[in-house]
């Protein structure tokens, strides 16, 4: 689905609303969780109403609004690990998890044998199986790591200490049971609590109806949920016209909830805050990525240095080149990290990502410029490419810049099917695609660009996060 054609153009000074680009970019959360389109905004607008019947202060409504926006912001972490070690979709294992009472023994075993393997004998499967017992505690590990980088990416958008509290929190519960660190009753962050709440309530209202989503709430008040908060919670079911507005785009709802002496703005420097935060999100769903984005990056602006961008061009090619694989997120790592050669089918939903890149973009009102250009960089000069099989006459020097630094950076990493390749094998292989598929001006500029910098990209990137 193609943005709504009636959303305004973005202000000329990027002067717009943190709310408006972190709600249109959490869609592409939603995707690495397997969630429809929308979820975290929803958790949005049920959370604050939440909020709301609690009587929080504007200080805390703005840094709740933002942790539920942000809930998700760590999912991409844990999405290798999760399909190795279920050897299934990490997208779909996400989804299905979320509606299960894992503190319940049973049902986590019930959905681990469900999910793990699918399609493969029972022998398989009870192997599969058998490799969680042999870990220490599987599961706390993989939200453990979701939480805290999370949190990570809160505070490099700068956000409050409450918000990255809440985010980090997410998955403890009242009675202690819950992950990572088993904190109980009022030791979890208020925040928290009311988040957790929230997506869940979200979860089974989308999936299931409003009276599955209460009864659900109230069969886990005690449990999973402070029983304050589902009290609060009940007030809100006699209102229907809410519920019945929990469809669609909810984004223009959501925008209202934030405390109007409280909004945050998103000027040029924090939208470049913003896409080097989503680089890293992008990034962390394949050990295979790790810092691609960054390094496409520093590739294209090499690259567009020579070819005399000027400094406005080069700032938008740095930020479309930061987001150029945000489409990525909603692609298996059974196919991203797949060491064998593609079937035909996972070849298509590869080649579906800069389709996806370019609808999240197009949603963000200051970035829907560069969509075009972040989503062509599979485009080839012959009009092979994907996802569209544009020729070359059409399309922008920016786009062509931003193939060759795409192509650059991934032949310099480390892939499942084939080790990293020294810088002069990268350049004899693009020297030979030079005309049909890559830029022959672009490539010609980043020869000149490594020729006069010889250190660029080979330098070890620094870790800010520890890996999975």
């Amino acid at each position: 689905m193609l943005p709504d054609p009636s959303t305004p153009p973005a202000p000329a000074d990027d002067r717009v609303r943190l709310s408006e680009v972190i709600s249109a970019l959490s869609y592409a959360l939603d995707l690495t969780e397997g969630q429809p389109e929308g979820h975290a905004v929803r958790t949005c607008l049920i959370g604050m109403r939440i909020g709301r019947e609690l009587g929080l202060d504007a200080e805390s409504r703005s840094s709740l609004f933002y942790a539920l926006l942000l809930k998700d912001a760590g999912c991409s972490s844990n999405s290798a690990a999760t399909c190795e070690l279920f050897g299934a979709d990490d997208q779909v294992v996400k989804r299905t998890w979320k509606t299960v009472d894992w503190s319940s023994r049973w049902q986590s075993i019930v959905h681990v044998v469900r999910n793990v393997r699918p399609g493969a004998s029972l022998r398989t499967k009870a192997q599969q199986v058998a490799g969680f017992t042999r870990q220490e505690a599987p599961g706390t590990e993989l939200v453990r790591t979701r939480c805290e980088r999370g949190a990570e990416i809160a505070r490099m958008l700068e956000m409050s200490d409450d918000t990255a509290a809440a985010i980090r929190a997410l998955d403890e519960h009242w009675d202690g049971r819950g992950i990572p660190a088993g904190l109980r009753g009022d030791e979890i962050p208020l925040l928290a609590r009311i988040a957790c709440l929230a997506q869940t309530v979200e979860i089974f209202h989308s999936t299931r109806g409003v009276e599955t989503a209460f009864a659900v709430a109230k069969d886990r008040s005690g449990r999973w949920f402070d029983p304050e908060l589902v009290r609060a919670l009940r007030g809100l079911r006699a209102d229907g016209a809410f519920w019945a507005g929990l469809a669609g785009d909810c984004r223009a709802q959501a925008a209202l909830l934030e405390p109007a002496d409280r909004v945050l703005v998103a000027d040029g420097e924090r939208l470049d805050r913003i896409a080097h935060a989503f680089a890293r999100v992008i990034d962390a769903k394949s050990p295979y990525t790790y810092r691609h984005s960054e390094g496409v990056a520093m590739y294209a602006e090499a690259v567009g240095q020579v070819l005399g961008f000027d400094a406005e061009t080069l700032r938008d090619l740095r930020r479309a080149a930061l987001l150029h694989d945000v489409g990525k997120l909603g692609v298996s790592n059974r196919i991203l990290d797949k060491p064998g050669k593609l079937t035909e089918e996972e070849f298509v939903s590869v080649r579906r990502h800069p389709e996806y890149s370019y609808r999240i973009l197009a949603r963000v009102a200051p970035l829907r410029a560069l969509a075009e250009t972040a989503a062509s960089h599979h485009e080839r000069m012959d009009g092979r490419g994907y996802h569209r099989g544009i020729p070359a006459g059409t399309l922008p020097l920016a786009a062509r810049v931003l193939a060759v630094a795409d192509v650059c950076d991934a032949l310099s990493a480390e892939r499942p099917y084939r080790g990293a390749m020294p810088r002069e094998r990268v350049l004899q292989i693009m020297r030979g695609d030079a005309g049909p598929a890559l830029c022959p001006e672009s490539f010609a500029a980043l020869e000149e660009a490594l020729d006069a910098r010889p250190e660029l990209g080979m330098e070890p990137r620094q870790e800010e996060f520890v890996k999975s």
